[in-house]
């Protein structure tokens, strides 16, 4: 007396669960169309969107702490810390 429902029902189940993921993995290889029209993007340039409500003063506060401690980097400058760029 063997059972094989359990080893049946589990392969059953690993073939579902691939065809699934199959699916899934080709559904991704569609035409990805952007979904802002170009007359929308004036909305992205306004201001208020900007991350930074201050750029200016957020670069040069930047700028001075690179200047201060040199192992921050990441940013974008590169210094000593004396000051010296």
């Amino acid at each position: 007396m063997r059972d094989t429902g359990f080893s049946a029902r589990a392969t059953v189940l690993q073939r579902c669960a691939m065809l699934v993921t199959i699916g899934l993995m080709l559904g991704g290889c569609g035409n990805i169309e952007p979904w802002v029209k170009p007359y929308e993007r004036q909305a992205f340039a306004d201001p208020i969107m900007a991350l930074d409500a201050n750029p200016v003063s957020s670069a040069y506060i930047d700028h001075v702490y690179e200047a201060r401690e040199s192992a921050r980097g990441a940013v974008g400058s590169s210094g000593g810390g004396c000051g010296c760029n």
